[in-house]
């Protein structure tokens, strides 16, 4: 019966998020000309149901070992990041991303540095100037906005 609970968790949680994101604004209809804010979003979600759904009825039930300790700092180390997200979303993915790559146990500087800060200023880049989306204000985007 425990077998269940991911899969049922998983299809409740995308249920929730199938709701919300029908509370997205409509786009006008002189705008209709490809897919609506909520498209993209509906059809990963009924695709993450259907694979659950497929995990439940074809996955044989097996013996998991105790949860391990990357897992609990992983999960602590999400705090750290929704924590810092208020101060800055980007310095909050650049500590979250270094630290987590510290603790599955990268240890070369200069791939960490990689990963906590040319990773986040090139996603912020590539949205900032190629999709011309605006971030929330913070420390480090305020220096970038002015």
């Amino acid at each position: 019966m425990t077998r269940y609970a991911v899969p049922c968790c998983t299809i409740a949680f995308c249920l929730l998020a199938y709701w919300l994101s029908t509370q997205f604004d409509r786009v006008p209809p002189i705008f209709l000309r490809g897919m609506q804010p909520e498209d993209f979003p509906q059809m990963v979600l009924l695709l993450i149901m259907a694979l659950s759904v497929l995990v439940m009825i074809f996955e044989k039930p097996v013996e998991q070992d105790p949860v391990g300790i990357n897992v609990w700092t992983s999960l602590g180390l999400f705090a750290v990041f929704a924590l810092l997200s208020h101060i800055d979303l980007f310095l909050g993915l650049g500590v979250f991303a270094g630290a987590l790559a510290w603790a599955w146990g990268e240890r070369r500087l200069w791939r960490l540095g990689l990963v906590a800060i040319v990773s986040p200023a090139l996603v912020f880049f590539l949205f900032d100037m190629v999709f011309r989306i605006r971030f929330p204000r913070g420390l480090l985007t305020n220096l970038w906005y002015g």
